[in-house]
Formats: C-alpha cells, sequence, structure tokens
C-alpha cells in the first residue's frame, strides 16, 4: 500500500472520524493553506496529539519529522510503529546528535522539494506550561532556503486532552486555526544573515501568538523548562527538610520556678 493510499485510510477510514466523533474539532482558516504546491505550516506544540488534529481538517497530507527510533523498533510494537509512522507520511530523524537540525532541514527540503506540506513547531519542543516560547531559526532558514510560503497555525486545547507527561488527560473540543501565508521573498540571498533569521522567526512565532492567545515568554522552550524543574526540585527539597524539622521532638528546656 503505497504511503498516501494508506494516509487517506487513517484519516478519512480508520482515525479520521474517531477522532472527529469523539473530539469534534473545529478548523478556521483552511483556505488559507494552499491547495496544492509546497508550503510550510508552523505551529505551535502543546502536546503530542497536535500532529494529529493540525491536518485533519485538510485534504492535503501534511508531513512532519519523527524520531528515528520510531522506524527502527522490533517485534510486534517496533512493526506496528513503522507501519504507522511511515505510513503517514512521516520523515525519520535521529535528534539525539549535533547535526539533527541540519538531518530535518534536509529532510523538510525534500519533502517541500516535491510539493507537499511540510509541518514544523518553531519552538522546538512541547511546551510545558502551555505557554509560547521563542522560536528557533531553523523555519526561517528553511522558508529562504526553499521560498516556500509560511502558514502559521494555532492548535488549541490538545494540551487538555494529552497533557504534557500523561498519555491522556480529559474530552474537550480542540481548535485548529490556520493564519493567512507569509511571504519572506523579500529576504532572497540572506539566508545567512543570522539577524535575518531571527526577524523572520519571530515574525512567525509573532502570528501564531496572534491566532492561540498564548502567553509569550522570550526564552527557549527548553531552557524554561530546565528553570521550572530545577525550582520545582528546591520547592520539593524545602519542603522535605521543613517536615523533618517539624517531626524532632522538641527539646525540653530549662524550668523557672515563678514566685
Amino acid at each position: 500500500m503505497s504511503t498516501k493510499l494508506f494516509y487517506s485510510f487513517l484519516k478519512w477510514v480508520a482515525i479520521g472520524p474517531l477522532l472527529r466523533t469523539i473530539f469534534r474539532p473545529s478548523w478556521e482558516g483552511v483556505e488559507n493553506v494552499p491547495r496544492k504546491g509546497q508550503a510550510i505550516l508552523a505551529s505551535n506544540h502543546l502536546s503530542y496529539a497536535d500532529w494529529l488534529f493540525m491536518p485533519l481538517g485538510m485534504k492535503r497530507m501534511v508531513r512532519f519529522v519523527a524520531k528515528a527510533e520510531y522506524f527502527t523498533g522490533t517485534g510486534l510494537k517496533g512493526a506496528l510503529q513503522r507501519t504507522f509512522f511511515s505510513g503517514t507520511g512521516n520523515v525519520p530523524i535521529d535528534r539525539t546528535g549535533a547535526t539533527a537540525a541540519e538531518g530535518a532541514l534536509i529532510a523538510a527540503k525534500r519533502v517541500l522539494g516535491e510539493g507537499e506540506l511540510f509541518g514544523i513547531y518553531p519552538e522546538g519542543t512541547r511546551s510545558h506550561d502551555g505557554k509560547l516560547y521563542r522560536g528557533r531559526t531553523g523555519v526561517a532558514r528553511l522558508a529562504l532556503d526553499t521560498g516556500a510560503p509560511v502558514i502559521p497555525v494555532a492548535v488549541i486545547g490538545t494540551d487538555l486532552i494529552a497533557p504534557p507527561g500523561k498519555k491522556f488527560g480529559k474530552i474537550v473540543q480542540p481548535r485548529i486555526v490556520y493564519g493567512k501565508p507569509l511571504d519572506f521573498s523579500r529576504y532572497d540571498g540572506m539566508a545567512n544573515d543570522r539577524y535575518i533569521l531571527r526577524a523572520i522567526t519571530d515574525e512567525i512565532v509573532y502570528e501564531i501568538l496572534k491566532l492561540s492567545g498564548q502567553e509569550y515568554v522570550d526564552m527557549y522552550a527548553t531552557e524554561a523548562k530546565k528553570l521550572d524543574d530545577a525550582a520545582k526540585a528546591s520547592k520539593k527539597k524545602s519542603s522535605a527538610k521543613a517536615a523533618k524539622k517539624k517531626s524532632r521532638p522538641s527539646k525540653p528546656g530549662p524550668t523557672e520556678d515563678v514566685a
């Protein structure tokens, strides 16, 4: 079975109707996604469920990069993962090495070169607290290198369906909003200028912010999570010390006779 045929089977027969029936998602601005030709869908990232709901409202396939482990597993589970992730058009990428970002860009360029849609999360990882974080400049480089328009996308509510650290939260109605295409052809030939890359990335993230209504934090998501984890660990340690101190029996103090 070809990738596109298997993708259509999952989207319109096996999984898509089930997601539509249970969660009743809504989509706005689908007309902003071109009916044919290359385009980059740049989205905020709240949950591992984002890539299921974001493409569901359009007819076209949206391809993402996925962890290489999903394509190399063994046994029944590994075979099922390989079938699912390759069949849904995902491109394997080793995200552990120093060249992970470059590998992702190469894979994305190949997809866009074939005139397809490529989904990317400028934040680089899921938001751990629902806020929108500073974007990585890979999305800007990709736009300049390929000339593809960038469609800002906001997913809303998926963090309640699949909260960080949990497989499932609760049933809510997610919203997906597609913004108007962004054209960066005015920066042609400037892909090696880091200030231009930063300006383009910030513009894309700002458009996502307007669509999503999230609180913005001018910090990379990975750095923010480390700080939050450190603060939580420190608070937990302090609470444990306080509880231990409270549980100790108090020593009797000197007594005084009162005349």
